[in-house]
C-alpha cells in the first residue's frame, strides 16, 4: 500500500490509519505468496477503471475448468450440491487466486481487518456466463462511480497514490475471446461527473472499449464503470467465464452464500472471504475492539 494512504482517517478522533501496522495477507489459502500488481497496472486501472491480464491460467487449468462449466451448465444434477456453483470443483481456487488477492490487497482490502489468516476483504458473488452464438444482451449501465450514494457500493475513491474500489469485479475468461465479443467498456467513466452521452445506446459507437484475450485471461474493473453485455457471435466456441464481484467486509451488494457444506470444507482462510458483514471485531485471529 502506498504510503500516500495514510491519509485514510481512522475511526478515533480523526487520527489518520497508521500503515505501518498494516499486515495485508501474504500467502493465500493454497499456500501460494499473493502477486501485488504492478505500478503500471495500478496506474491504468485508476486510469480506465478496469485490467485485462491475459494468459493467466495454463491450458491444462482452463480444460478442467471448462469441463467443469460445461457439467454446471448442462447436467447440474451430476454434481454433489455443495459443488453445485460457480466457486465449485476446479473453480474454487479462483477464488483468492495469488493476483487476485494482490489487487484486492491494493484496492479494496482495509489493512484494520487484514492479517496472515483473515483477508481484508470480501466475495460476494460468483456466477457462471456460458454464452453460445445469439446468446447476450446489450445493456449499458453504472457509472459515475465518484458520486454514488455511499451505501450503493457503487464507488471508487482516489487520493493522490491511493484509490479504493468498493464494489468490484473478476472475471475469470476460459475461452479465448476475440473481436466483436467480451464485455464491453466505457473507459474513465468510474470517475465521470456528467451524465452519458446518447451515442452510448449504441454498442457500436467509439465511445467503447473492447478487448481480446486468450483463455485463461483475468479481468478486473470496478463496478463503478459504464458496462456491458453484448449478444456472442463467436462460432468456434462459447464464451465461459466466471464472475465474481468483491467488496469491503462492511458492505453488501448482492444476496449470495457459498452451500454451507462447501464453506465448512474450504481451508480457514478462504473461509473469510465469506464472513458476515459488519466491521467491529471482523478480524479472525485479530484483537478485540
Amino acid at each position: 500500500m502506498s504510503s500516500n494512504g495514510a491519509f485514510i482517517i481512522d475511526k478515533n478522533l480523526g487520527a489518520r490509519l497508521d500503515e505501518t501496522q498494516a499486515d495485508l495477507t501474504r500467502v493465500n489459502a493454497d499456500g501460494r505468496e499473493v502477486v501485488p500488481p504492478t505500478d503500471e497496472q495500478k496506474y491504468l486501472f485508476d486510469k480506465d477503471g478496469w485490467l485485462l491480464i491475459p494468459g493467466v491460467l495454463s491450458e491444462a487449468e482452463c480444460a478442467e475448468m471448462r469441463a467443469f462449466c460445461l457439467q454446471l451448465h448442462h447436467d447440474p444434477d451430476s454434481i454433489p450440491e455443495r459443488e453445485r456453483s460457480a466457486i465449485g470443483g476446479p473453480l474454487q481456487s479462483l477464488t483468492d487466486h495469488p493476483l487476485v488477492v494482490g489487487f484486492m490487497n491494493e484496492f479494496l482490502a482495509y489493512p484494520g481487518l487484514s492479517n496472515q489468516i483473515c483477508y481484508g476483504f470480501r466475495q460476494e458473488s460468483a456466477n457462471l456466463m456460458y454464452r453460445e452464438v445469439g446468446d447476450g444482451d446489450f445493456g449499458p449501465h453504472n457509472g459515475n462511480g465518484m458520486l454514488r450514494f455511499p451505501g450503493d457500493s457503487h464507488l471508487y475513491r482516489c487520493i493522490p497514490g491511493k484509490a479504493n474500489s468498493a464494489l468490484t469485479r473478476v472475471v475469470w475468461e476460459l475461452n479465448p475471446v476475440e473481436e466483436g465479443n467480451g464485455t464491453l467498456l466505457v473507459s474513465g467513466s468510474h470517475k465521470a461527473v456528467f451524465p452519458a452521452p446518447p451515442s452510448i445506446q449504441s454498442p457500436d459507437a467509439s465511445i467503447w472499449d473492447q478487448y481480446t484475450c486468450p483463455a485463461g485471461s483475468l479481468m478486473f474493473f470496478t463496478e463503478a464503470l459504464t458496462h456491458s453485455g453484448r449478444p456472442w457471435i463467436n462460432e468456434k466456441c462459447p464464451r465461459i467465464a466466471i464472475f465474481s464481484c468483491y467488496n469491503s467486509v462492511n458492505a453488501r451488494w448482492h444476496n449470495w452464500d457459498p452451500h454451507p457444506e462447501l464453506l465448512a470444507s474450504m481451508p480457514p482462510l478462504r473461509q473469510t472471504l465469506y464472513r458476515g458483514v459488519y466491521v467491529a471485531n471482523n478480524l479472525v485471529g485479530g484483537e478485540m475492539h
